[in-house]
């Protein structure tokens, strides 16, 4: 199974912005609903935002709507979140990953190693 590989991460102070890229290769990916997910430490991993395989249809989870843009480049095979106004409660590890509906897809076990985003205070 293909294995996504984000990037982007890095440290920011609150009200800033960042951009992650999930780079996934492969037909595995081409045609689902993706997704970024996230996990603090101490904390579950949960659910930021999808999309769906045309790029037209975008879902957020309450906490970030508003903030966060999620889009895929077809022809690249890339994901992107672009986050912005951002708190120090969006620190996390973020990773993408093939998603139905809010939750990952079943039988996808492939994580990458996520990109790491501390925002300071």
């Amino acid at each position: 199974q293909a294995q996504p590989v984000e990037s982007g991460g890095g440290l920011v102070q609150a009200g800033g912005s960042l951009r992650l890229s999930c780079a996934a290769s492969g037909r595995t990916f081409s045609s689902y609903v993706m997704g970024w997910f996230r996990q603090a430490p101490g904390k579950e991993r949960e659910f930021v935002a999808g999309i769906d395989s045309s790029g037209r249809n975008t879902y957020y989870s309450d906490s970030v709507t508003g903030r966060f843009t999620i889009s895929r480049d077809s022809a690249r095979n890339t994901v992107t979140l672009q986050m912005s106004s951002l708190k120090p409660e969006d620190t996390a590890v973020y990773y993408c990953a093939p998603t139905v509906g809010r939750a990952v897809r079943t039988g996808f076990a492939s994580w990458g190693q996520g990109t790491q985003v501390t925002v300071s205070s």
